[in-house]
């Protein structure tokens, strides 16, 4: 609400006033706000759930007069705007779509208790955000976009990722040989990954298509046989350096938040960590 009525007052500011109608709602919502805060610390039993959702539907009240006013506007200057005031309508526009999908969430969540509703927004300035629950007890969820990382001898990166919804790591493993086949003419003389590539199905697709060592920890009962064997302990001892790589893309290359904007921002951010790690490499080979 609050971006949708600052985008507003640069828009009357931009084509005049009398043009667009403009009511800022800003205390009223704050004051809802601040005791729905308070309530629901408070409010845990059945009895307090009338009063919460009392409070949300107060909220969404708000928010959807002030989603009326943005679209009268954008319908009454549309046609009149200069190239500034075009760019704020575009603006309105989406922010308009987000905040629609926030009051339908909220809706399903609050008055269905839907928790699990699809196409979830998690930032209005970042709608292509993802939750992702990786059981990790520090963070067990995190926010972002799930990032596929493949690396080659010598600490090289050759392909990276950056999935448009959340994979599942053992649909990333046979697109990732592909991609290593393509890149250098021939499939890996060795493939590894974690336990959450392993499958009997991956095992049996790497072999096909020309993998002569495939290493993935509990995927069938012949990786168990392997697991005794030195160069199978020797492939883990090097899948475990990879999340060095990892780490160090976090903690030297930027990765561990994207300052760039959108999906493309992303994408354009983890390339640019990617390159920085492989100038690095090099430069240390050369050395």
């Amino acid at each position: 609400m609050r971006v949708l009525t600052r985008t507003l007052k640069k828009l009357k500011g931009e084509v005049g006033e009398g043009v667009v109608e403009l009511r800022d709602r800003s205390r009223a919502m704050a004051q809802r706000v601040l005791e729905l805060a308070q309530r629901s610390r408070k409010l845990v039993q059945e009895e307090g759930k009338a009063q919460l959702q009392q409070l949300y539907g107060e909220v969404l009240g708000i928010t959807r007069a002030v989603v009326r006013e943005a679209q009268t506007a954008v319908e009454r200057v549309e046609d009149q705007v200069t190239a500034v005031g075009a760019a704020l309508v575009q603006q309105i526009r989406q922010t308009v779509d987000i905040v629609r999908r926030v009051i339908g969430q909220t809706r399903a969540r609050v008055f269905k208790g839907d928790t699990h509703y699809p196409g979830k927004v998690l930032s209005i300035f970042e709608p292509h955000t993802e939750s992702i629950r990786k059981g990790k007890a520090a963070k067990p969820t995190e926010f972002g976009k799930l990032v596929k990382i493949q690396e080659a001898e010598g600490q090289f990166i050759t392909d990276y990722e950056v999935c448009a919804t959340r994979v599942a790591d053992q649909d990333l493993w046979v697109p990732s040989l592909k991609k290593h086949r393509d890149l250098f003419g021939r499939p890996p003389r060795m493939a590894v990954a974690d336990a959450g590539f392993a499958s009997r199905t991956n095992e049996v697709a790497a072999t096909e298509l020309g993998v002569k060592r495939v290493v993935l920890p509990g995927a069938s009962k012949r990786s168990k046989e392997n697991e005794r064997k030195r160069w199978f302990r020797r492939a883990l001892r090097w899948r475990t350096g990879c999340e060095g790589r990892i780490s160090a893309l976090k903690r030297r290359h930027g990765l561990r938040r994207c300052r760039d904007r959108g999906a493309a921002g992303m994408e354009r951010w983890v390339g640019l960590g990617v390159i920085a790690n492989n100038l690095l490499v090099l430069g240390r080979a050369a050395a």
